[in-house]
C-alpha cells in the first residue's frame, strides 16, 4: 500500500469510527436506524469480517445508547441478511455462498429492471436532478481517491431509483435484500465503468421510456453478474478488509 492508499485508508477509518459518536446526537432519526446504519457500513468496508460476533452489550457501550437501539439494530440487520443468529452466541456477520449470489442476481434481475421502468414514468425533475447529483458525488469522491465513499454514492443511486419507483409492494420486496444488494455492489473493481454505466441508465430513466430503462437496467446487471468473481470468498478480504 503506498501513502496516498495509506491516508485514505485512515480516513475512512476515522470517518468509521466518529460515525458512533457523531450520528448518535441526531435527534431527527430513531437511534435504531443511525446504529443499523453504521455497523452495516462496517460490515461493508471489512472492519467486520464474515463470522465476526457482535454483542449487545458492547456495542450498546461504545455508542454511549441503551442495549434496545442496538437489539433493534441488530434485528434489521438479520433481516437484511448481513448477520446470522448465533442463540446465545448472539449475532455474528453472515457470508454469502456461490448459490446465495446466483439467487441474489436473479432476485435483483427482476425487481431492479421494474423499478426502472417504474421511475423512468414517475421520476419528478427534482428526483432527476437527485440522482445526477449522486453520480457527480460518486465522481467526486473517485477523484480523491475516496473509494468506499464512491461506493455508497453508487449504493444509494441503487436505493433512489426504487424510492422513485414509488411502488410500496416493490419497496417491501427489496428492503430486506438491501444490505446484500450493496454487498454485490462492493465487489465491483472499475469504479469509473461502473459510474458511466450509471450514467446512461439515468440517462434511460431521464427518457422518460419505460421499455429503454428495463431495458437499461437488465444489461447493466446481466454485464456485472458475468464479471462477478468466481472465486469472491477468497478475494473479498483483499478488496473490503482494511489493511494494517
Amino acid at each position: 500500500m503506498d501513502a496516498a492508499e495509506d491516508i485514505e485508508s485512515l480516513k475512512n477509518h476515522e470517518w468509521s469510527t466518529m460515525l458512533a459518536a457523531e450520528e448518535t446526537q441526531n435527534k431527527e432519526r430513531p437511534l435504531r436506524e443511525t446504529v443499523r446504519d453504521t455497523l452495516r457500513t462496517r460490515i461493508f468496508e471489512g472492519h467486520y469480517a464474515p463470522g465476526t460476533r457482535l454483542v449487545e452489550r458492547d456495542l450498546a457501550a461504545e455508542f454511549n445508547v441503551s442495549r434496545l437501539p442496538v437489539r433493534e439494530a441488530l434485528r434489521m440487520l438479520r433481516q437484511e441478511g448481513l448477520l446470522s443468529d448465533r442463540g446465545a452466541r448472539g449475532a455474528e456477520v453472515s457470508s454469502l455462498s456461490p448459490k446465495d449470489v446466483e439467487d441474489l442476481f436473479d432476485v435483483r434481475q427482476s425487481l431492479e429492471v421494474l423499478a426502472c421502468r417504474l421511475a423512468a414514468v414517475r421520476a419528478t425533475p427534482e428526483d432527476l436532478g437527485y440522482l445526477d447529483g449522486l453520480l457527480d458525488e460518486a465522481e467526486r469522491c473517485l477523484a480523491r481517491g475516496a473509494v468506499m465513499e464512491a461506493h455508497r454514492a453508487n449504493s444509494e443511486f441503487h436505493d433512489a431509483i426504487t424510492r422513485i419507483a414509488d411502488n410500496g409492494f416493490l419497496r417491501s420486496a427489496l428492503e430486506p435484500l438491501q444490505g446484500r444488494m450493496h454487498w454485490l455492489f462492493r465487489h465491483v473493481s472499475d469504479l469509473p465503468e461502473l459510474i458511466q454505466e450509471h450514467r446512461e441508465l439515468y440517462a434511460a430513466i431521464a427518457s422518460g421510456d419505460p421499455d429503454r430503462a428495463a431495458a437499461q437496467s437488465a444489461s447493466h446487471i446481466g454485464k456485472y453478474r458475468e464479471q462477478f468473481p468466481d472465486d469472491f470468498q477468497k478475494t473479498e478480504p483483499a478488496l473490503h478488509r482494511k489493511k494494517k
